[in-house]
């Protein structure tokens, strides 16, 4: 009996933890909601409101009129999507290669790849990659938004890691079967691997998302220009700091993201239960 109410306590305990942090995490983004909803004299008004008195749709609209969102939130889904696919596709691709392939020089490309996680590429490439995209002709278009970006090292360096805890024995049962290495790449390994892809989807997706530096050199068109370029270009319109009408476009860029992560997580929680292998 006392074991079980310690565990009861202990439980008890680690869940209020828990939901202190959630609310502490979660609580500038109601802040940002409960500003985006409120009249422009409410929002310094003291002692501030934690709940919004009504709901002030104006500021959206107001966003809207100012700054567009809605081609801004376009090019930023194209380029998001885009990226989140290509590093998908070559990052299985490569991990696949280097987990269950053998080839001279493995080891040391290898090393190099993982070597280029410690640059900052933003910073150090930016410049090169200005001037091959310049060179192409892809300034100002979806090309130097999304390809210098279509394949990274972590996302090669994390599906060799999960490709390595995958056992040997079902690869030579697959050959055994007469199956060639892309039939067992497409038909056992990445139906094994939809927790990790998924995962990585979010990542990937968040990450070009809020991409604001390279955008803002590669861009020079309004009409190019992503999301987070447009928040900054929100704020500089208002030039009376309407707090309610920034934090309404706020909100607007930050809902893709969510509903990303909302979609995609149950389709983790289910493949990691799924996914589990016996060895």
């Amino acid at each position: 009996m006392r074991k079980t109410r310690r565990r009861m306590i202990n439980t008890i305990i680690v869940e209020i933890i828990l939901v202190i942090f959630t609310l502490i995490v979660a609580m500038p983004l109601f802040l940002a909601i409960t500003i985006s909803l409120q009249r422009p004299e409410l929002v310094f008004s003291y002692p501030p409101k934690i709940f919004p008195r009504g709901f002030y749709v104006k500021n959206y609209i107001d966003a809207f009129n100012l700054v567009p969102l809605l081609r801004l939130l376009l090019n930023s889904l194209i380029m998001a999507s885009m990226i989140t696919l290509g590093k998908i596709i070559t990052g299985t691709l490569a991990g696949y290669a280097f987990a269950n392939f053998r080839f001279k020089g493995k080891e040391v490309s290898f090393a190099l790849l993982f070597a280029t996680l410690f640059l900052p590429a933003e910073t150090v490439m930016i410049v090169p990659l200005f001037l091959i995209m310049k060179k192409f002709g892809w300034v100002n278009t979806y090309w130097a938004l999304t390809v210098p970006f279509m394949a990274s090292a972590t996302n090669t360096f994390l599906m060799r890691q999960h490709f390595m805890t995958i056992p040997k024995e079902l690869e030579d049962a697959a050959r055994i079967d007469g199956a060639t290495p892309m039939q067992y790449f497409f038909k056992i390994l990445l139906p094994l691997s939809k927790s990790m892809i998924a995962g990585a989807s979010i990542i990937n997706f968040v990450y070009a998302w809020n991409m604001y530096l390279w955008p803002l050199v590669v861009t020079m068109e309004d009409k190019m220009k992503t999301v987070q370029i447009g928040v900054k270009m929100l704020i500089d319109a208002e030039s009376a700091n309407n707090w309610g009408v920034i934090m309404a476009g706020t909100i607007v860029v930050l809902f893709p993201t969510l509903l990303m992560f909302l979609i995609l997580q149950n389709m983790f929680v289910k493949s990691l239960v799924r996914s589990g292998l016996k060895s």
